[in-house]
């Protein structure tokens, strides 16, 4: 079975999990993205017994070729082996949770989801919170992130009794490429036509549940950061994945990419939130 057909299962198994638990804080097809990321390296297969023949009958003709090159049982990424990594640009989205939101809708740097009153839950979407833009030819066969949060939340339990305290964000970003603006090319995520974009992951979501007494009001400062394991793009995903033939994935890397970070979640019990979210971008050197 190919990749791309695990990807549809994947993607289905998350829809009814979706479904499930979309009344338990809200949760979104961003979820269902992470889910399926081709940021999650896939499990490499056992040959087939007639696989491993064939290759017996012609080791000694690659043997040459194999020692030159290391092969993907050896190090799973092959397109971006001892290439440099690249620096690719910085972009930061920040986002309150407030009683009241500012007035001013116009302001990019000020991002903000009134919450509702405990105990409800508040289910916030920001779509392109930030973004990047990089030109043609700026990576080889792999975008790679550093994904870091900073977050000061504050925990209110107003009730009579004792309850939780719940912050759950999920990062995905929006991808768009010329070589996705052909129509013959299905997105599998979506079973229509790419036109333009897809949407991934950075398998970098977090839940918090915190206990509360009754009357307990405290205020919670982390700073985390995640990184990539196989990249929210590569030469690799974008056949096994997305179904790109080789030229049109390594055509995608010629051409200029955006990159748009979206966050959504949902907040119950928190007086206020401010989150900031980092995103830089790297990749390995053409």
């Amino acid at each position: 079975m190919q990749r791309k057909h695990f990807l549809g299962l994947g993607i289905a198994a998350a829809l009814v999990s979706v479904g499930v638990y979309a009344q338990q804080g809200g949760l979104s097809k961003h979820d269902v993205i992470e889910a399926v990321s081709p940021d999650l390296p896939t499990r490499q297969h056992a040959q087939h017994p007639l696989q491993t023949v064939r290759s017996l009958s012609v080791a000694k003709a690659g043997a040459a070729k194999a020692a030159r090159a290391p092969s993907e049982e050896d190090v799973y990424d092959v397109d971006s082996f001892k290439r440099n990594v690249v620096w690719l640009g910085l972009a930061s989205a920040f986002i309150n949770l407030s009683d009241t939101c500012p007035s001013d809708p116009t302001n990019p740097d000020e991002l903000c989801q009134v919450l509702a009153p405990a105990p409800a839950f508040t289910p916030f979407t920001f779509d392109d919170a930030a973004h990047i833009t990089l030109p043609g030819k700026s990576a080889n066969s792999l975008l790679c992130y550093w994904f870091s949060p900073v977050l000061n939340v504050n925990y209110v339990n107003s009730g009579a009794t004792p309850t939780y305290g719940r912050l759950r964000y999920t990062p995905t970003l929006t991808i768009e490429n010329p070589v996705l603006d052909d129509p013959a090319l299905i997105d599998p995520t979506t079973g229509a036509p790419f036109g333009g974009q897809f949407m991934t992951s950075m398998t970098a979501s977090e839940s918090f549940v915190v206990p509360l007494d009754v009357g307990v009001n405290f205020t919670e400062r982390t700073r985390d950061s995640a990184v990539c394991m196989a990249g929210f793009v590569s030469k690799k995903a974008l056949i096994e994945s997305y179904g790109l033939t080789e030229s049109q994935a390594k055509e995608f890397f010629k051409q200029p990419t955006t990159i748009r970070l979206n966050v959504t979640g949902s907040a119950q019990n928190v007086g206020f939130a401010s989150m900031v979210f980092g995103l830089r971008v790297v990749g390995d050197e053409r």
